[in-house]
C-alpha cells in the first residue's frame, strides 16, 4: 500500500495512520491548491457497530515548506472532539442520518483547523515547560466546531450520501475550503501480487516462479478512507505571497506532507473509561512521497522514520541510492532486466525524484527543484495549470507533467509509476549512456485492456474533495 500499515509500530494505530497524501492544483478552481492527507486504513464499509473515525487523541497536521529548508513554515492542524447524544444505545444512528444535524445520528465528530506559520511548524503543541525556550509561531484558527459527515452505513441509515458528503465541504475565510470524513479509497494497486514475492500480473510468465499471466486485481476497490482535505489559494502557500506563472521560477515549488502525532504520556485506569495524557506531542507517523516507507526504507528503520522530521532525511539517502526492489527485480525476473542487473551506481534520479526535486535542464521547462537538502515531501510546482483533457495517470513519465512527482493526483497510477522509476527507465535522464530495459518501460500493475475500468469511475468525482463518495456497508460486502 501507499503507506497502509507500512511500519510495525504505525500498523497497530489505524487512527494515526497516514496512508496517503495528494497535492496538486485544482483543475476546477487553478488558482488554489488541495491537499489531501488519508487516515485510517484499509475500511470494510459495513464496519458497525463501531463505524471508522478520526482520533480524538491524535492531532493531525499538513505541512508546507516553501523555501526548501526541509523545514515547515506553514502548517494546518486538525483536532476531533467526538460527541455522544445517547450512550445507553448501542446504535451509531436510531434512523436515517438525513442531515448533519439529524436528532437519528448518535456519535457525531466534530473539528476545529489551525493554521500555524513561522520557521518551524513541527514545534506547535511541543514546549509544555516554561523554562524551554517557545518557538515564534502565529496560529489563526480557520474554522471551529466543523461537522464531519456519517460513515455510509447504509440506504436505510444514509439514504442520500452524497448530500451528506456535500453538506461536510466547509467554506472557510479567503476563499478556502476544508473537508473531513469518509471517503471511497482512491489509491489502487494489486496487493496480493506486490507482496507475493513482486509476482507481477500480468507478468507473471518472466517471474523466477513462473505461472500462467493473469488480468491484475484492484485490491483495494471495495475499501473506504477516512480524509482530510484543504482547498488552499496558491498565495497562501508561497514564500513572497506570489502566485507563480513561470514554472522554472523561484517561489513555484511548495513541498508537502502530513503527519500524526500523540501525547508523549498516556496513562490507563481500570476504574476510569478515560485515558489521561500529557507532555508535549510526538510524532508517530508522517508521509510525503507514495511508497517511501513502504518501499525504500528497510524494515528495521521504519518505526524511527514515522517519528522523524524531513529535514533529518539525509540519513536515509543511501536507501534512496541503491533502494533493495532495484536488485530484487533482476533476481524475480531472471534475463529481463539486465541493464538494471549491471547498473551499480548510486541512483541519482531516485533521489532527484524522491529527495530534492528534479531540477532545472533535464525535462524541457520543468523543474520541481528545492536545494540540495534531503527530505521526502511532494514537491508541487504551482505554476503547471493543471490537465484537464486527458491526463495520464502515468503523470511526468506519460508526458503529463501536471501529474506525479510533480506533486501527486487522486488518480495518478503511483505504483506503476515507482515501478518504472526504480526499474531503471528514469535513470537515462541523469545518465545519458544508460540504457533502460525494455520491460521497465512496460510495468504495469494492470493490462492495457484494464486502462479505461481501473481504477474505475466512480473513485473519483471532478470536484473538492475529489475523493468519490465512500461505499455503504449494506451494499458492499466485506473485502
Amino acid at each position: 500500500m501507499s503507506s497502509h500499515r507500512e511500519a510495525p509500530e504505525i500498523s497497530k494505530d489505524p487512527v494515526a495512520d497516514n496512508t496517503d497524501v495528494y497535492a496538486f492544483v485544482s483543475p476546477d478552481r487553478p488558482d488554489t491548491v488541495t491537499l489531501i492527507s488519508n487516515f485510517v486504513p484499509l475500511q470494510d464499509p459495513p464496519g458497525g457497530p463501531n463505524f471508522f473515525e478520526f482520533g480524538d487523541d491524535v492531532r493531525y497536521s499538513i505541512y508546507i515548506d516553501n523555501d526548501g529548508d526541509g523545514v515547515p513554515e506553514i502548517s494546518y492542524v486538525f483536532n476531533f472532539e467526538t460527541r455522544l447524544q445517547n450512550p445507553n444505545t448501542f446504535l451509531y444512528n436510531t434512523g436515517p442520518i438525513t442531515s448533519l444535524g439529524s436528532h437519528n445520528w448518535n456519535k457525531r465528530q466534530f473539528y476545529t483547523v489551525t493554521r500555524v506559520e513561522g520557521d518551524d511548524t513541527t514545534k506547535y503543541g511541543t514546549v509544555t515547560n516554561a523554562h524551554q525556550h517557545a518557538p515564534k509561531l502565529r496560529t489563526r484558527v480557520l474554522g471551529r466546531g466543523l461537522a464531519c459527515p456519517p460513515c455510509n452505513i447504509g440506504p436505510r441509515s444514509t439514504p442520500n450520501y452524497p448530500a451528506l458528503g456535500s453538506a461536510a465541504v466547509h467554506n472557510l475565510p479567503g476563499g478556502r475550503k476544508v473537508f473531513a470524513g469518509q471517503r471511497r479509497e482512491g489509491f489502487y494497486v494489486d496487493l496480493g501480487a506486490i507482496f507475493d514475492l513482486g509476482d507481477l500480473r500480468p507478468f507473471q510468465h518472466l517471474h523466477l516462479i513462473p505461472s500462467a499471466d493473469a488480468l491484475g486485481v484492484d485490491a483495494t476497490k471495495a475499501l473506504n478512507v477516512h480524509t482530510l482535505a484543504l482547498q488552499i489559494p496558491i498565495s497562501e502557500l508561497t514564500a513572497n505571497h506570489s502566485v507563480p506563472k513561470d514554472p522554472l521560477g523561484k517561489h513555484a515549488v511548495i513541498g508537502v506532507w502530513s503527519a500524526a502525532s500523540r501525547r508523549k504520556v498516556r496513562i490507563l485506569d481500570q476504574h476510569s473509561t478515560a485515558t489521561l495524557q500529557s507532555g508535549p506531542r510526538v510524532q508517530v507517523s508522517r508521509l510525503g512521497n507514495p511508497l517511501f516507507n513502504e518501499v525504500i526504507v528497510p524494515l528495521g528503520a521504519k518505526d524511527r522514520w514515522n517519528a522523524l522530521y524531513p529535514v533529518d532525511d539525509k540519513q536515509f539517502v543511501k536507501y534512496v541510492e541503491h533502494p533493495g526492489l532495484a536488485e530484487l527485480l533482476p533476481v524475480l525476473y531472471p534475463g529481463v532486466f539486465p541493464h538494471l542487473a549491471a547498473l551499480n551506481k548510486p541512483r541519482a534520479d531516485l533521489v532527484a525524484i524522491l529527495l530534492t526535486g528534479i531540477p532545472q535542464g533535464i525535462v524541457p521547462g520543468f523543474q520541481i527543484h528545492t536545494g540540495k537538502a534531503p527530505a521526502d515531501q511532494l514537491r508541487l510546482n504551482v505554476a503547471i495549470r493543471p490537465t484537464n483533457s486527458d491526463p495520464s495517470r502515468y503523470g511526468l513519465l506519460g508526458g503529463d507533467a501536471a501529474g506525479f512527482p510533480n506533486g501527486r493526483r487522486v488518480f495518478d497510477d503511483i505504483v506503476a509509476i515507482e515501478l518504472r522509476a526504480l526499474a531503471g527507465l528514469t535513470y537515462a535522464m541523469v545518465d545519458k549512456s544508460y540504457t533502460p530495459d525494455a520491460a521497465a518501460g512496460q510495468l504495469s500493475q494492470f493490462a492495457p485492456s484494464q486502462t479505461d475500468t481501473v481504477p474505475g469511475p466512480d473513485r473519483y468525482q471532478p470536484t473538492f474533495p475529489y475523493l468519490g463518495s465512500p461505499l455503504d456497508g449494506f451494499d458492499t460486502p466485506a473485502s
